[in-house]
């Protein structure tokens, strides 16, 4: 199964569920996603716990009560990895969204990738 896939849809459930937080199994790379995702200011705050098994995320939400995230898709999949170029990484909602790369350098946003310029795995995108 695939770890990343079953986190993006825990937070997602989450936001639909209009729940304020939500615990998700431990892993550096499931962590590095979620911490990008709070510098990004797509999701509040991530506290992993003092035994490092699991984390607590803690969602942003709008004053009308929908979840800031709107929309987070798993782009790259263990069967089918998808690998993009500098030119090729995509401009979600024309800007406005945020694709997450796992380059050489590590994870970063779409927009630091094409700044540095460097491809990588498109892991998801966020909107």
């Amino acid at each position: 199964m695939d770890s990343i896939a079953e986190m993006l849809t825990r937070i997602r459930n989450a936001g639909l569920a209009r729940q304020r937080t939500v615990t998700i199994p431990y892993s550096k790379m499931r962590f590095n996603i979620v911490s990008l995702l709070v510098s990004e200011a797509y999701l509040a705050a991530a506290l992993p716990s003092p035994d490092k098994k699991t984390f607590t995320v803690t969602l942003k939400f709008n004053p009308d009560g929908t979840s800031f995230i709107q929309e987070i898709v798993r782009q790259s999949k263990p069967s089918r990895r998808l690998y993009v170029s500098v030119g090729a990484i995509p401009r979600v909602k024309n800007g406005l969204g945020l694709a997450i790369i796992s380059t050489p350098q590590g994870l970063m946003s779409d927009k630091e990738a094409r700044k540095k310029h460097i491809g990588g795995e498109l892991i998801c995108t966020v909107s």
